[in-house]
């Protein structure tokens, strides 16, 4: 049972994008690692910029410059 976990920042990830996100890697799973997609677990968490860091500065710090 594979499972991938995509840890994104919420901008502009709406619904339909997370939809086609789960099919995608879904099917690329199937066809390229001959994976059962009715196994096959995708979850995407979202991730706020002020909780996420990249040498030691938030993403909402680092994209304010």
């Amino acid at each position: 049972m594979p499972m991938v976990n995509f840890k994104l920042t919420p901008e502009g990830l709406t619904a339909e994008k997370k939809r086609i996100l789960i099919e995608k890697v879904t099917d690329l799973l199937a066809t390229e690692l001959g994976k059962n997609p009715e196994t096959t677990i995708v979850i995407i968490d979202e991730v706020e910029t002020d909780n996420w860091g990249i040498a030691g500065q938030s993403v909402t710090e680092r994209r304010k410059k």
